[in-house]
């Protein structure tokens, strides 16, 4: 397995794991709009993404970070808003090593570090927290959505 970061010549190759990976999170399969969506990241790099390969050179993982910053801290911070593993090649370290590929990015880019928000039932908890994430219980999360009665 290798990981490496993502550039535009990717794009097509991770258009499947990216569309299976909302399906994951219940969203309807989408491909265009997943390759609209993806190269619009690239083109802007407006974000940084991880991507995964197994021994045969199939692209099995992919994780995605946003620059933020903190300030409080006066610091950059990457939300780490997408790990997706293919269901075939969980429980192999892939989640584990893009995880690693995304801390000693954010070490290398000087930031405070990485968070993450994941749905409750989202069994990639246990790694999480076996990798030596923190649940943060000092602070409340909100969402504020816009409506199409607010447009």
């Amino acid at each position: 397995m290798k990981t490496l970061r993502a550039t535009s010549q990717h794009l097509e190759q991770l258009i499947a794991l990216f569309d299976a990976y909302r399906v994951f999170y219940k969203q309807t399969s989408d491909i265009d709009a997943a390759r609209k969506f993806l190269a619009e990241r690239f083109q802007k790099n407006d974000s940084v993404i991880f991507i995964a390969f197994s021994s045969e050179e199939q692209l099995v993982g992919f994780t995605q970070l946003y620059p933020s910053f903190s300030s409080v801290s006066m610091q950059r911070t990457y939300i780490l808003n997408d790990l997706y593993v293919a269901s075939e090649a969980r429980k192999q370290g892939i989640g584990e090593a893009l995880l690693e590929h995304a801390k000693q990015f954010a070490i290398h880019q000087g930031s405070k570090g990485l968070i993450l928000e994941t749905a409750v039932e989202n069994p990639a908890q246990k790694l999480y927290k076996r990798l030596g994430w923190k649940k943060d219980i000092g602070v409340q999360h909100y969402a504020w959505e816009i409506q199409s009665s607010d447009k």
